[in-house]
Formats: structure tokens, C-alpha cells, sequence
């Protein structure tokens, strides 16, 4: 039951994150038709239908995987609870991001690459 629901919740959450952080299929287009860039065999119209078709599948894809990440630590017995190495992965990311942003605005030379 436990593993159902962190499942599911993962996965509905991510879904509904794609659509407030502006990553659903409409921004997405938007996006695209402002940078010029066309879907082959495509009208511009329908690019919102294809991509209706994939994101919100990947969205919740990727949630269950996180899900899924999160019950194996928790049922292996990782150090913390699965949810709270999730967490600190996360923000840690975040920083490295964020010095990425620093190191690159000012122009040195320890610029790591992904």
C-alpha cells in the first residue's frame, strides 16, 4: 500500500508540477514558435497535440522513477529516510547549478561542464 501511493503520488505530482512551472505542452509550443522552430511533417497548429502526447507521459514517468528511488532507500534502510536523501540531493544540485550561474556570468576559468 505504502509503495502504491508514493507511486502515485510522485507521479501525480509530477504532473501537476509541468503544468504550474511552465513546462506543459502549451509552453513548451509557445516556446518553440518563438524560437522559429517547426516539428517536421507537422502544422504549427497540431504541435500542441503532439506534444500533449508525451510530456505529461514522461512528467509521470519520471515521478514513479523518483518513487521508486524513494521506497528502495527507504526499504534497503539508506542512512535517513528515502525521502530526505531525495531532498538533500536536490538542494545540492541546486547549488552546484547556482555556482555554475555565478562562475559563468563572471567570466573564469573554473567553469565545470556538465
Amino acid at each position: 500500500v505504502y509503495d502504491a501511493f508514493v507511486l502515485f503520488a510522485c507521479a501525480m505530482f509530477s504532473k501537476t508540477w509541468i503544468e504550474v512551472s511552465g513546462s506543459s505542452p502549451r509552453d513548451v509550443a509557445k516556446q518553440l514558435r518563438d524560437q522559429q522552430m517547426v516539428m517536421k511533417g507537422h502544422r504549427d497548429v497540431a504541435m500542441i497535440t503532439v506534444l500533449n502526447r508525451y510530456i505529461p507521459t514522461a512528467a509521470a514517468f519520471g515521478g514513479m522513477c523518483i518513487g521508486a528511488l524513494t521506497v528502495m532507500a527507504d526499504f534497503l534502510g539508506a542512512i535517513g529516510s528515502g525521502t530526505g536523501i531525495l531532498l538533500a540531493v536536490t538542494i545540492i544540485y541546486q547549488y552546484y547549478e547556482m555556482f555554475l550561474k555565478e562562475q559563468q556570468g563572471q567570466g573564469d576559468s573554473y567553469v565545470f561542464t556538465e
